[in-house]
């Protein structure tokens, strides 16, 4: 083959494949022209075997020659693919009737509990009343959960009725902690007054689950020590954190009770918010709602936890998380925040 015969080849390859890949109808027949003019057996790669029978001279004009080729049959070959791509997607597109200018559709986004909303405001509150965030462990020893805090060996709430014990090995005894009180003895034992903390936390007892209680819930302790603590000081603050909570107008009341760490002891309530005093489910017909237990702590505490009950006194309250709630966010059944129903997840 002659120089000449080589230019005329290229030209007629150039305009053969120019035409076909012009008029290919899909993107199969795009890949056959391919290999039909670029690939190992293809036209242009029998064409440049050629190249060896060539002089020097000739192979200067000839090599830049197959190189123009092989470049404008690649870039018919690119363009007819990204057109027939185009095609397909438009074909697509159309078929499903997907208008690309509507904005994206909006992403399901998690949102708060309403355990943990309630938690929050209650904290909030706490922490407005001078309280500081404090913790401590689920799987707690007696002489924390209950020894500390002067709960006798025949209290009933260490009956395993009551109360979850643990086999984890340790030499002592070891409970789910019934109470965040557990945080109170801990604190104490390690800090010297003035003392004003707040615990919230999960805690364990051999309840029966029902409208108003739960096996597993969640408390927040209060713990208040200082000089010259007195139950007015515990009626002022905890008045505050209600009202605070619910609102101006809700009626609290306090009763006596008694409780093994504090002394005197007592129980507040508030007007159901369900039916308005009136008597119902959730108050078993009395028209209030047990809020929370409080009261002095007891000098006996104090003194487990190494501090002067002769020169400090405080108070201590413990409410549960899942009443409040109950209240603020008007449900009725401890039962629905644990049953993951979204239709009622999705309102908070």
């Amino acid at each position: 083959m002659t120089i000449q015969e080589f230019q005329t080849v290229c030209s007629q390859l150039e305009q053969e494949y120019t035409a076909k890949i012009a008029a290919a109808a899909d993107l199969n027949a795009v890949e056959e022209l391919r290999v039909a003019a670029l690939g190992r057996k293809g036209a242009l790669t029998e064409l440049l075997k050629n190249l060896k029978d060539f002089s020097i001279e000739d192979k200067k004009t000839a090599g830049p020659l197959g190189n123009a080729l092989k470049a404008a049959l690649t870039a018919a070959l690119e363009d007819k693919t990204a057109a027939l791509s185009a095609a397909a997607l438009n074909e697509e597109l159309n078929r499903v009737h997907l208008d690309l200018t509507l904005p994206g559709r909006p992403l399901a986004r998690g949102k708060r509990h309403p355990l943990s909303i309630a938690q929050k405001r209650m904290t909030d509150i706490l922490s407005s009343l001078g309280f500081t965030w404090a913790e401590g462990p689920w799987v707690e020893d007696e002489r924390h959960n209950f020894d500390m805090l002067n709960i006798p060996l025949h209290h009933p709430a260490r009956d395993a009725q009551d109360t979850f014990f643990a086999q984890t090995g340790s030499p002592l005894s070891m409970v789910l902690r019934t109470h965040t009180s557990n945080v109170q003895s801990r604190f104490m034992e390690k800090h010297q007054p003035p003392l004003r903390i707040m615990a919230p936390g999960r805690v364990f007892r051999n309840d029966s689950l029902d409208a108003t209680h739960s096996p597993v819930f969640h408390q927040i302790e209060g713990l208040y020590v200082d000089e010259n603590v007195s139950m007015a000081d515990l009626k002022r603050d905890l008045s505050a954190f209600m009202k605070g909570l619910l609102g101006d107008k809700t009626e609290i009341r306090f009763r006596p009770s008694f409780f093994p760490f504090t002394e005197p002891s007592a129980e507040v309530d508030v007007k159901c918010v369900f039916c308005g005093g009136k008597g119902c489910n959730v108050c078993k017909g009395s028209g209030w709602i047990e809020m929370l237990g409080s009261g002095i702590v007891h000098p006996n505490v104090l003194k487990n936890c190494g501090i002067n009950p002769e020169k400090y006194s405080g108070y201590a309250f413990g409410m549960g998380v899942e009443r409040l709630a109950m209240m603020l966010v008007n449900i009725n059944d401890i039962r629905t925040f644990y049953e993951n129903d979204l239709r009622i997840l999705k309102q908070f």
